[in-house]
């Protein structure tokens, strides 16, 4: 599966296998990210809190990366003791994490001006947050031999 080189510009980008792969990967660290994230956002929205809107995108990014990591260690320890699930889990790809919690985000601050959800915005934020670190977590699964879980 991996390659004698890790460099992106030498990598075979036309694996279906790995992209779909990529792509699933990607999918759960959405759905985690996405959940901390979006209901940080959602909890200052629905309670008025006045707090700055990059304070709170900033909460949002870093609850978010605390739901990814719970997330994969609830579904790890279906497979392995919780303890290696958690340290599994903590090992996951920090740089696909910011990525996504970067765009999505950064969609939402351009959309709605920040720290808001809407049914316009959600859409995107959420394509914009699975598309972003895609393709770096197919290079880490095919030039590494690692899943960004």
């Amino acid at each position: 599966m991996s390659t004698a080189t890790t460099s992106p510009l030498t990598l075979n980008w036309r694996c279906k296998h790995s992209w779909r792969q990529a792509s699933v990967n990607t999918s759960w660290c959405l759905l985690g990210c996405s959940i901390g994230d979006m209901g940080t956002i959602a909890a200052f929205q629905l309670g008025g809190w006045p707090w700055d809107p990059l304070a709170i995108m900033a909460l949002a990014m870093v609850n978010g990366l605390l739901t990814s990591i719970a997330l994969e260690t609830v579904i790890l320890s279906r497979q392995m003791a919780i303890n290696l699930a958690l340290k599994t889990a903590l090992g996951m790809s920090l740089i696909s994490m910011l990525a996504m919690e970067a765009a999505m985000n950064l969609v939402d601050l351009v959309i709605t001006g920040g720290a808001q959800l809407s049914a316009v915005a959600v859409p995107f934020m959420l394509v914009a947050g699975f598309l972003a670190p895609l393709p770096y977590n197919y290079w880490r699964l095919k030039a590494l031999g690692k899943a960004c879980h």
